[in-house]
């Protein structure tokens, strides 16, 4: 019999979805894993409890390549060696299979809990495993200040405030923001900006503020527009539709035509917004619509977004999963999005799933209240659902027509670079930088599904003199292959670097001085005006550049790498400089902490003061001595 001890990969020991007060799953060690004497399946079914629990696949080098859960060990793990099982997932599966490790839990709830996680931390080969996780977007309306702020939020929901949403991409959060803009002129300024102003800003003077900072409303006027903001959001907006229209009736009464005339246009804008969106009759309806789309060897998981009983959008996740049915797809999805983002009380799923009750317990645990899923056959879901299926098959179409292209494209650059085969990942650098200040360094990675933006990396480069990009770019080089050769990462098949021969041999030389070895090395020059379709391909060991046609799909590909890996790198630049010029010098002395730094700025009326000052008369300041004038003295003045 196998021997029973404590699990490290428990829900206990792996909290990120486990419930705070899981008790400690058993792990079964299996006779299986010996290594000295093969894996025999029946003996080892046979030796399996029958409690609920997860089972881990591992290959002959000990990997895991499959992880799934079952309400009872012996019987699913003995389904997979029957006889007559034909499925073919499960016989390529079955052949790789050299040890099976088992963990028993508590209940079928903390089985599923536990094998999220481990499937979230190994990524096995077989699991069906999403793309594109993302997390997403709300409005967010503080309710702690006097004069509430209105603004687009992404991140964790543990401030003071109440959020609206999740929204399927940051496009429908900004429609959303300005049309309410509109409506009732709530703010969006940072509480710094507010605090400080002494008139009002453009957005007063567009008509999409109604001018709190300076006290152009009063507090119980703009009380009563967040109060509107809030039942809109919440699908309320026949309440809000009658409350403006007693209100312009009341001010035609007392003769305030000019109130009346926009409290009318209000209410008009607010019609014309009811009429965009697709509302429940009269349901106050929170819900998620989920459909799978399938493909060639991939599935498109489209979720509709309903809260408050309006249709906030859709988005769509990609699942590469071979051999899997769209039920399986469908399951692994809900558990694997659902235990990383709270679940809304329903979700309505467009095929029938195993073991839907324990998924929805789960899932409930995780949310803190109760969910339940189920499928739409009429009525309003069942368009909603047929939506959503719509919009996920013509989203795999595009993804797939999408990766034809690539592959093809892929192919044409392994023939004009002379390859042996055709490559699978393409890296290029670049380099960006203002006259030298805040010089980063993108890295950008493609392969046959197109950009691999996990995969993307930038770097600060420090310590090269200002418009070194030769040595900017063997810096970044170098960091990136020892970090490459260290296992960090793949090495790519081709690395393209932006620019002429002087790049192209200090990326050379990198390499070489690590020992790494890349198929193909390629500078990519812009033509002699700079215009795209003129670029020159700097091979190693070529005397003259390689000029492919402006219509070579291989052409097309290099060009589409290097202009991201510019993009990249200049939103990187433009990050870093932005938060250089948001900070002080000062704040780089040691010891000047931020009463000295205000008693030096108060002493001298701002930076350039300081920086007129010499160590005599900042040691005068109080706080400061001699020592601390000198330090700043210094840093201030690096070159004398």
């Amino acid at each position: 019999m196998p021997t029973v001890t404590p699990a490290d990969d428990s829900p206990a020991a792996v909290p990120e979805a486990g419930p705070a007060a899981a008790p400690p799953a058993l792990l079964v060690e299996p006779t299986g894993a010996d290594a000295n004497r093969p894996f025999d399946p029946r003996t080892f079914v046979a030796s399996l409890p029958t409690r609920p629990g997860v089972y881990r696949m591992l290959d002959a080098g000990g990997q895991i390549i499959y992880v799934g859960k079952a309400g009872n060990l012996r019987a699913r793990v003995g389904s997979y060696f029957r006889a007559d099982v034909v499925q073919p997932k499960v016989v390529a599966l079955v052949r790789q299979i050299a040890a099976i490790e088992v963990t028993v839990t508590n209940s079928d709830t903390e089985a599923l809990l536990l094998e999220f996680n481990l499937i979230k931390k190994h990524r096995p080969h077989y699991n069906i495993l999403l793309k594109d996780d993302k997390s997403f977007p709300y409005l967010y309306l503080t309710t702690q200040q006097p004069f509430p702020r209105l603004s687009f939020y992404r991140g964790s929901r543990r401030m003071p405030g109440r959020f609206f949403g999740p929204y399927p991409n940051s496009v429908a959060v900004r429609e959303t923001l300005l049309q309410l803009q509109k409506l009732f002129k709530l703010r969006q300024c940072e509480d710094s900006y507010f605090a400080n102003r002494t008139r009002p800003c453009l957005q007063y003077q567009i008509a999409r503020c109604s001018g709190p900072c300076v006290g152009l409303i009063s507090q119980a006027d703009y009380g009563v527009d967040v109060a509107a903001v809030a039942r809109v959001l919440e699908g309320r907006n026949d309440e809000v539709a009658t409350e403006l229209g007693n209100r312009m009736e009341a001010a035609a009464a007392e003769l305030a035509f000019e109130k009346a005339a926009a409290l009318r246009d209000q209410l008009a804008a607010l019609k014309a917004l009811q009429a965009q969106q697709i509302v429940s009759a009269g349901e106050q309806l929170d819900c998620d619509v989920i459909a799978v789309a399938s493909g060639p060897g991939e599935y498109g998981i489209g979720v509709m977004f309903v809260r408050a009983g309006r249709n906030l959008g859709t988005t769509t996740y990609f699942a590469r999963a071979p051999f899997a049915e769209p039920d399986e797809v469908a399951a692994a999805f809900l558990a694997q999005h659902y235990l990383a983002h709270e679940a809304p009380p329903e979700l309505i799923v467009g095929v029938a799933l195993p073991e839907v009750d324990a998924l929805a317990v789960a899932l409930g645990e995780r949310a803190g209240h109760r969910v339940t899923i189920h499928a739409a056959s009429r009525g309003l879901k069942a368009r909603w659902l047929e939506m959503t299926c719509d919009n996920a098959e013509q989203a795999l179409k595009m993804r797939l027509a999408n990766q034809a292209g690539i592959e093809q494209q892929l192919r044409e650059v392994g023939i004009a670079l002379g390859l042996a085969a055709t490559p699978q990942r393409l890296e290029c650098f670049d380099i960006s930088h203002t006259r030298g200040e805040a010089t980063v360094a993108s890295c950008v990675v493609f392969g046959p599904q197109g950009p691999l933006k996990s995969d993307y990396r930038r770097f600060n480069l420090e310590g090269i003199a200002p418009g070194d990009d030769y040595g900017a770019m063997r810096q970044a080089l170098t960091r990136r292959y020892k970090r490459v050769k260290a296992g960090e990462a793949r090495l790519p098949d081709v690395l393209l670097i932006d620019g002429g021969t002087g790049q192209l041999a200090q990326a050379v030389e990198v390499l070489a001085s690590l020992e790494v070895r890349v198929p193909a090395v390629v500078g990519v020059a812009k033509g002699a005006d700079r215009r795209a379709g003129q670029e020159r391909l700097f091979l190693l060991g070529q005397d003259l550049p390689l000029i492919l046609p402006p219509d070579s799909r291989a052409l097309h590909l290099i060009q589409r790498v290097r202009d991201e890996a510019h993009r990249f790198a200049i939103a990187g630049h433009r990050a870093r400089r932005a938060k250089a010029r948001q900070s002080s010098v000062l704040e780089d002395v040691p010891g000047l902490g931020p009463a000295r730094r205000r008693e030096l700025l108060t002493r001298f009326g701002g930076l350039q003061g300081v920086l007129g000052a010499g160590i005599d008369n900042l040691a005068q300041v109080r706080g400061i001595g001699r020592h601390l004038a000198e330090a700043i003295y210094a840093r201030l003045h690096p070159d004398t």
